[in-house]
């Protein structure tokens, strides 16, 4: 292998979810593709990487200051979703049940990686405490990190005397009891709801 196609690999490894074989297939699709897809592929990443920045508010990524979701006059500005990381927004936006704003934090509190409050987007969530917001819903995975998070947060939204609240978890749409694991039941059953 050239040493150009090794570094193409190498980079390619560094993706999230990218081991050594799958930047293999994708360096070979690159480079046996038309020229013009690689050289687009290439303007189009450069274009992101200048461009694209987290908004000053709310953390999202985006091309302008606020965000689209931000700057929306029709979104719900009593309601605060805090979530981890932007992939968390988009996919609670993709299920149109949400109608509030957003704050991303970058991440959870962990300790042992050295990641405390000062190294989220935690401070700039408690400017954002308002007389307009009246909730703010912790949508933080059920994870180690995320519960110690959603704890934090908690104890120190609640000082301010904002309502706090966490997104339900459970058993999936369409999961069988059989092959759920004991903790995921446990949360199902204390966080049932009346019908």
């Amino acid at each position: 292998m050239s040493e150009v196609m090794r570094r193409l690999v190498a980079l390619l490894r560094r993706l999230p979810g990218v081991g050594e074989k799958t930047a293999h297939r994708l360096s070979i699709f690159l480079l046996t593709s038309p020229p013009e897809y690689g050289r687009e592929l290439a303007r189009a990443l450069q274009e992101a990487v200048e461009r694209v920045r987290p908004c000053a508010v709310c953390g999202n990524l985006s091309e302008s200051t606020p965000c689209e979701l931000c700057a929306d006059p029709r979104r719900d500005r009593s309601l605060l979703c805090v979530v981890e990381r932007v992939p968390d927004l988009m996919a609670i936006e993709a299920s149109h049940e949400f109608g509030g704003l957003y704050h991303v934090l970058h991440g959870v509190l962990d300790p042992l990686k050295g990641v405390g409050p000062a190294e989220l987007n935690i401070e700039p969530l408690f400017s954002r405490l308002s007389g307009e917001v009246r909730e703010v819903i912790l949508a933080l995975s059920a994870s180690v990190e995320g519960e110690t998070t959603a704890l934090y947060l908690r104890q120190r939204l609640q000082d301010r005397g904002v309502r706090v609240s966490r997104i339900a978890s459970g058993i999936p749409v369409g999961g069988e009891l059989e092959y759920v694991d004991r903790g995921t039941i446990g949360r199902a059953l204390s966080g049932r709801r009346e019908m």
